[in-house]
């Protein structure tokens, strides 16, 4: 059975140290909502425990019940505030709003979630299970680029996406930032991480 990678397509790839303009098609995930440090907040590493078991017992499922397999993808990240300084300068991770998300493919329905939230709880349900959600997400015209380094690095790259790149190409932000992780935060060292930074944009 071919294994699916939707890592592959081009919403999931990014030039490190440039920003590049991409579409990105609306795409299905799980997600959940959160609010705080995500080093320190409780719901945030709650939401991670939710989200996991799910996406494995639906790919299983997917393998077992439709002949239809595929890899799991990286864990992703919608973020915003009411002040965008609080990204790039303060940097005041106790003000960031955000929902996690995990990218699913479209054959993935609500009856499969349902079954899989029924199968995760049965065994040892993560508290914040029931609020975990499958909902599609259309971003549309973005810009992204690759970061390589500490998540508390982003302030630079970012800066330089607001203050630079976006008013000489005249756009706007619009949408919340969005970050994918393609490294595992659990096994890879800070400075080696791999982040795509995605800001969805309008014209100016």
């Amino acid at each position: 059975m071919e294994k699916a990678d939707f890592k592959e397509i081009g919403a999931y790839r990014a030039p490190k140290g440039r920003f590049e303009i991409v579409d990105v098609p609306e795409l299905r995930y799980l997600m959940i909502d959160g609010h705080g440090d995500p080093n320190t907040g409780a719901d945030f590493a709650a939401a991670t425990e939710a989200l996991y078991p799910l996406a494995y017992k639906l790919k299983f499922a997917s393998k077992r019940d439709l002949g239809l397999d595929y890899v799991v993808m990286p864990l992703e990240g919608l973020w915003w505030a009411d002040d965008p300084a609080a990204f790039t300068t303060a940097r005041d991770k106790s003000r960031w709003d955000w929902t996690l998300l995990i990218m699913t493919p479209d054959w993935i329905d609500s009856a499969m979630l349902a079954e899989a939230v029924e199968q995760v709880a049965a065994a040892n349900a993560p508290r914040r299970l029931p609020e975990v959600r499958l909902e599609s997400l259309a971003e549309g015209r973005c810009v992204q680029t690759l970061h390589v380094g500490s998540y508390d690095d982003e302030a630079g790259p970012l800066a330089r996406l607001h203050d630079e790149f976006l008013p000489a190409h005249g756009l706007a932000m619009t949408g919340r930032h969005h970050e994918i992780y393609l490294s595992d935060a659990r096994k890879v060292p800070p400075e080696k991480r791999r982040t795509i930074l995605r800001q969805p944009v309008t014209p100016a």
